[in-house]
């Protein structure tokens, strides 16, 4: 009998010990596919990824264009032709100039445009009480960001010893 009752009490403490410590456990979030299954089919990004499209289509016309003039220099050098060949030379430089400042520009608007996309408050202010929500209903303690080292998400205030390495340190 003694036995018994020895390993219910046993078994009662193991188990009050084992219910009174908190296993902390993280969560990792993808935020990038978040964001691209979010905005898949939003007009903002119809818009960013037609005017990328229309960028490229531009990019590869002129690149074309470039190509064709060079294929013209080849022949001209072919046939000894030093004015057309100087003529084209100048021409693929002024061209090659503005096909680089027409990338560089478009590369700068389509970033902007990239930047207003991801910084969208509505849909971080939707993705944080997502985030919160999950969180707690799973137990987890923190969520990190898979793409961003050391970015912290979400976390349970039960986690943040602040207050007691503070009082610690004595002050």
């Amino acid at each position: 009998m003694k036995k018994i009752v020895f390993g219910f009490v046993f078994a009662f403490f193991a188990a009050f010990g084992l219910s009174a410590q908190q296993i902390t456990r993280f969560g990792v979030v993808d935020t990038a596919r978040v964001y691209q299954a979010y905005f898949r089919n939003s007009a903002p990004v119809r818009n960013y990824e037609s005017k990328k499209a229309e960028f490229q289509t531009e990019i590869n016309k002129r690149t074309e264009e470039i190509q064709n003039l060079k294929n013209q220099k080849v022949d001209f050098q072919k046939n000894n032709n030093s004015a057309a060949v100087s003529r084209l030379d100048a021409e693929i430089i002024r061209k090659t100039d503005t096909l680089t400042e027409y990338t560089n520009a478009k590369n700068v608007e389509l970033e902007s445009l990239k930047k207003n996309l991801q910084n969208s408050d509505s849909f971080y202010k939707k993705l944080y009480g997502v985030l919160e929500r999950v969180a707690e209903n799973e137990g987890y303690s923190m969520i990190l960001s898979l793409q961003q080292a050391n970015a912290v998400l979400w976390y349970s205030p039960s986690v943040d010893i602040t207050e007691k390495v503070i009082a610690e340190l004595g002050m």
